[in-house]
């Protein structure tokens, strides 16, 4: 449930609060809130006395986002405020603090703690660590965001392109979305700190951690796929679905399908196919049976046409892009992540 604002700082309080119960030899009393300095307003003060080392004065900056860049800002405006008061001590407080968080707080000398348990109290001879706390108070409309099928699009861009640096009208052409849909995504990397904005448009700084947030909020359960049996080989089978056959291809072989012409190494038995149109009609069209099991060929109708973005001929066969396949292979059973990973370690890490 979403916290209207004096309610989260009354929960960051509280929070803050309960952690330097634990110390016996160190008390905490509030002050004011929302407490004027210069232009800025300090969230609330309050009064840390500890056994043998006076008094400090806590400085409490509350963030509803969690995402680096706002923690970042918030290290920083506790650096200035501290400037105006005796003994300072900084504390952000926000519903979630990441690990990547964490540490930018750690560098910047601040403490932190979170709805969820997490902290680092580090101040005279207190010091506090709790980790590893799931992230149970924030709202995940960011990822859902993020990772939506219009979204993923320009993610697909982006990272089929690394190199390039993109002015947004560009970007929403190649990735066939509105210029609205690049803005938030843009602006949800930007939080994550894994853009940069230059005077030629728009670059990802960090592909490793998107790349590895995608893969684990991938949802190819949206997909629609359907398993058939094909008196062909592999070869044929792929070739039948994925070549250009008398017309444009049928669609693009994903998967180990798409791994082995990425990644030779790759074995496999079962051919896996995105479809254009309907899975039952390009069977039918190919000849194909479907069965319920012991199928040799999974023909997938998708959730969105965007996962054909940087499909390419590869030995007369139509292959979706790297990044794709990567992500239909993380959540493939059958040593799928381990595909992924020589996907991963032999192509797209070299691509950037």
């Amino acid at each position: 449930m979403k916290l209207a604002e004096s309610d989260l700082e009354a929960k960051a309080s509280e929070v803050v609060s309960d952690c330097f119960a634990e110390v016996p030899f160190c008390s905490l009393r509030w002050g004011k809130k929302e407490v004027p300095v210069g232009t800025d307003r300090i969230d609330r003060i309050g009064k840390l006395t500890i056994d043998g080392e006076g008094e400090r004065t806590l400085l409490l900056e509350v963030k509803r986002d969690g995402q680096p860049r706002f923690l970042r800002e918030a290290a920083y405006a506790l650096r200035r405020y501290g400037e105006e008061f005796k003994r300072p001590y900084g504390v952000v407080v926000a519903p979630y603090i990441s690990d990547a968080a964490a540490e930018i707080l750690a560098e910047e000398g601040v403490g932190y703690v979170d709805f969820a348990g997490n902290c680092r109290i580090a101040v005279g001879k207190v010091y506090i660590r709790k980790s590893g706390q799931a992230n149970r108070f924030t709202e995940k409309r960011d990822l859902r965001s993020l990772y939506s099928p219009k979204a993923e699009r320009v993610l697909r861009v982006l990272l089929e392109n690394p190199k390039r640096k993109w002015l947004l009208k560009p970007l929403s052409e190649a990735a066939d979305v509105s210029l609205g849909q690049v803005s938030n995504v843009k602006k949800l990397l930007d939080g994550r700190e894994w853009l940069k904005d230059t005077d030629k448009g728009i670059l990802v700084t960090n592909y490793d951690a998107l790349l590895t947030e995608w893969s684990k909020s991938y949802q190819p359960s949206r997909n629609v796929p359907a398993e058939y049996y094909a008196m062909a080989s592999l070869s044929e089978i792929e070739r039948a679905v994925a070549g250009e056959n008398e017309g444009p291809p049928l669609g693009a072989l994903t998967g180990f399908s798409a791994a082995a012409r990425f990644a030779p190494a790759v074995r496999y038995q079962r051919a896996q196919a995105y479809v254009k149109g309907r899975t039952e009609a390009v069977a039918e069209r190919l000849g194909w049976k479907p069965v319920t099991s012991g199928g040799n060929v999974t023909l997938i109708q998708p959730y969105d046409e965007g996962v054909f973005e940087g499909s390419k001929v590869i030995d007369g066969v139509n292959v979706v892009s790297p990044v794709q396949a990567y992500l239909d292979l993380w959540k493939n059973p059958g040593r799928g992540e381990e595909a992924a990973e020589a996907l991963y370690r032999e192509v797209i890490k070299p691509s950037w």
